[in-house]
């Protein structure tokens, strides 16, 4: 039987939408803390610090509350870490060398469409015309985005806009999978052995095989680059995840992912502030999509 695209019968709706506005704030100022972070970072580096110092606070909590964690879980968990948060980390680094934040948050707001559609694929959600109709004007609005070229902020170069639209398709798999197979689970243990098993490989890697302790020695850049890390670590990754996987809990999946639907406004206005370009197409492009998730949730 399909979930509810709303929030659960017995949830507060408004704590719902307050709790989506909160978290939309949140990740829609993550795309322009990712590009400060590039400005003393490699995108490797700053993918695996953002996960490191996100793992490193997640740690005690693992210990803490070690006991009732469900081992017998940990292919979820796995997925769960690397598709809600390790690969797509990278893939946003990397990308955002090439693609302005603002075209990186508005190419993220696919995600609600990429849930459905593995909902309807994998996982027995309902299916509709008026949803197909949505998916397709969201793609629609993506191609919009990427044929852009260099007045879409993609620097000449468009298929970095493809590493978004993974991203976005690794969340919507984390998304579908905690609303499926753990949502009996805290949220807190979720995320901490979720980040507890993607991130303390990377950490190792981030100290021996970069040159990330002599930029931190040799470049004033490092420093500053290194706060907006982690503040996009703590607030951006840690506390937005584990609030983000209590509300797929009690709500469901395709609500939960709306969140998309305020992110990339957020983004537009720190890439304004930035001196980031905006064009009218840039609008027309993120209303589409946006028309598209719309449609997909009726």
């Amino acid at each position: 039987m399909e979930k509810s695209s709303g929030p659960s019968e017995g949830f507060d709706k408004t704590r719902a939408f307050v709790t989506l506005a909160g978290l939309s704030l949140i990740w829609g100022t993550s795309f322009i803390l990712i590009k400060k972070g590039l400005e003393g970072f490699s995108p490797t580096q700053v993918a695996c610090l953002r996960l490191s110092i996100s793992t490193l606070a997640f740690v005690p909590m693992l210990v803490l509350y070690r006991k009732r964690m469900d081992w017998s879980k940990w292919p979820y968990l796995l997925i769960v870490g690397l598709t809600g948060s390790g690969i797509p980390a990278f893939l946003f680094s990397n990308a955002q060398v090439h693609i302005s934040s603002a075209m990186a948050g508005m190419l993220n707001s696919l995600t609600p469409l990429f849930t459905f559609l593995l909902g309807v694929l994998f996982f027995n959600a309902r299916f509709g015309m008026s949803k197909l109709a949505g998916v397709f004007l969201g793609l629609a609005g993506a191609v919009l985005l990427i044929l852009l070229g260099n007045e879409g902020g993609f620097d000449g170069k468009t298929a970095y806009g493809l590493l978004i639209i993974l991203a976005a398709v690794c969340y919507a798999t984390s998304t579908n999978v905690i609303g499926k197979h753990l949502r009996d689970m805290s949220s807190i243990l979720i995320s901490s052995a979720s980040f507890g098993m993607i991130g303390v490989p990377l950490m190792i890697y981030l100290l021996g095989a970069t040159d990330f302790l002599h930029r931190m020695t040799e470049s004033p850049q490092a420093w500053e680059s290194l706060g907006y890390i982690v503040i996009l670590s703590l607030v951006g990754t840690v506390a937005a995840t584990a609030i983000f996987f209590r509300l797929i809990q009690e709500t469901s999946p395709v609500f939960s992912s709306t969140v998309a639907y305020l992110m990339p406004l957020v983004a537009l206005i720190w890439g304004l502030l930035d001196g980031e370009a905006l064009s009218w197409l840039h609008l027309g492009g993120m209303a589409l999509i946006l028309s598209g998730v719309y449609l997909s949730r009726r």
